[in-house]
């Protein structure tokens, strides 16, 4: 039996067929907990690695755990779990892919075959069966009884015909979502968002339906309609609308990078000096600030397609439509240095900094000795707005940085 298997145990570790797991030689044995268990098949890899107090791998098939953090009562049911943090009592189905850059809240879950990537769902959201939901920010709901949720077969499609990802959908936001509070939403099942799309809270997708627009007013029945039929002439490489798509990726970077703020601000309050829930939070930033590395590579990636779009599209059509087209992507080609160099250099501290600290007055008093999610029930409707008001802030500071002239 290999000495890490053996320490593993020593330190209560549960493993009942010892001989039939892997264990990665730099895994840091102080960092799983006692009382976690691991069962037959499973592989345990990565220094990084962190397994909270009673966790649960591989119930129902082999799992593989590589530089993952995991928070309390975190069960991985099978499956491929890399680069990403689960926080207290999230949970996944066998057959599960989860990629680096996934984040899932308190509760958060996924049923069996479920694929993540670039992924965060705030606390509560649930996600049926068989689904591939890359690239997308989710919130809603108040608890495990009254949350968001994806329905079976659903997908996010985040790649385009022109070869590019700047496809990052946001399902409710950050500023309201963290405290709680929101309506669900409900995407129904055997249907898909074609991203980058932006979805209200209350809204629901009926089963079956592909939407490739906004839902941006709350609590309304969201169709397909509105497409066009029939076949049609189709030039690859050649943009439309690029402002709607410039506009919900700087929204999608905005509401990250808030949900970075309020990690690094509000969450980091809550911890209670408990290792493994440091290492969820460390890794939470380090998810979130890979998710901030990728939207802003994509959109530049976005960027340097635009010059032979501009091309085809004045060897095209004349029109005014197409004049205006063409002029927005000139504006952008020119502007986009300036735009990446602002979105690198993070929100300024001074960004909602009032309302910030009108918010964490309350918060500080609310959160002594209590968990995370019960320190956001515990507020004001005051402190909630004041909340809101910061992070919005940081949202609307970065999606300003699309008006080019």
């Amino acid at each position: 039996m290999p000495d890490i298997v053996e320490t593993l145990l020593g330190r209560g570790v549960v493993i009942p067929c010892p001989a039939a797991v892997e264990i990665g030689a730099d895994l840091d044995a102080e960092r799983i907990a006692s009382g976690v268990v691991v069962h037959a098949g499973c592989k345990i890899l990565g220094a990084k690695t962190s397994i909270g107090p009673g966790c649960v791998l591989g119930a129902e098939a082999p799992t593989t755990v590589e530089n993952c953090q995991l928070g309390a009562g975190v069960a991985l049911k099978g499956g491929y779990h890399a680069g990403s943090v689960f926080l207290d009592e999230a949970n996944m189905g066998s057959g599960a892919q989860v990629r680096p850059g996934t984040l899932l809240e308190e509760e958060a879950n996924g049923a069996h075959t479920v694929g993540f990537k670039q992924t965060v769902f705030l606390s509560y959201v649930t996600a049926g069966s068989l689904i591939n939901f890359c690239d997308a920010l989710m919130a809603g709901g108040t608890s495990r009884k009254n949350h968001s949720e994806i329905g079976s077969s659903y997908i996010h499609f985040n790649y385009t015909p022109h070869g590019d990802k700047a496809t990052a959908s946001l399902i409710g936001d950050v500023p309201r979502g963290v405290m709680l509070d929101q309506s669900p939403i409900f995407l129904g099942g055997q249907g898909g968002l074609v991203g980058p799309v932006r979805i209200e809270y209350g809204c629901v997708i009926p089963a079956g339906v592909i939407r490739r627009k906004e839902g941006l007013e709350p609590a309304q029945l969201l169709s397909a309609a509105g497409e066009r039929v029939g076949d049609r002439a189709y030039r690859m490489g050649v943009y439309h609308g690029i402002d709607r798509i410039v506009a919900n990726n700087l929204i999608y970077i905005g509401n990250i990078r808030a949900l970075r703020s309020w990690y690094a601000v509000a969450r980091r309050a809550t911890m209670d000096g408990d290792k493994f829930s440091l290492a969820c939070h460390e890794g939470a930033l380090k998810v979130l600030d890979d998710v901030l590395g990728e939207r802003i590579k994509r959109l530049r990636q976005l960027a340097g397609k635009l010059p032979h779009s501009v091309e085809r599209l004045e060897a095209g059509e004349r029109s005014d439509r197409a004049a205006r087209e063409i002029a927005r992507q000139k504006a952008l080609i020119g502007a986009w240095p300036r735009i990446e160099a602002s979105l690198r250099q993070g929100p300024a501290e001074k960004v909602g900094a009032v309302a910030r600290d009108a918010f964490l007055e309350e918060w500080e008093k609310v959160t002594s000795g209590c968990k995370h999610t019960e320190g956001v029930g515990s507020l004001s409707g005051a402190g909630r707005k004041a909340g809101t008001a910061w992070l919005q802030a940081i949202v609307d500071a970065t999606a300003a940085l699309g008006a080019v002239d």
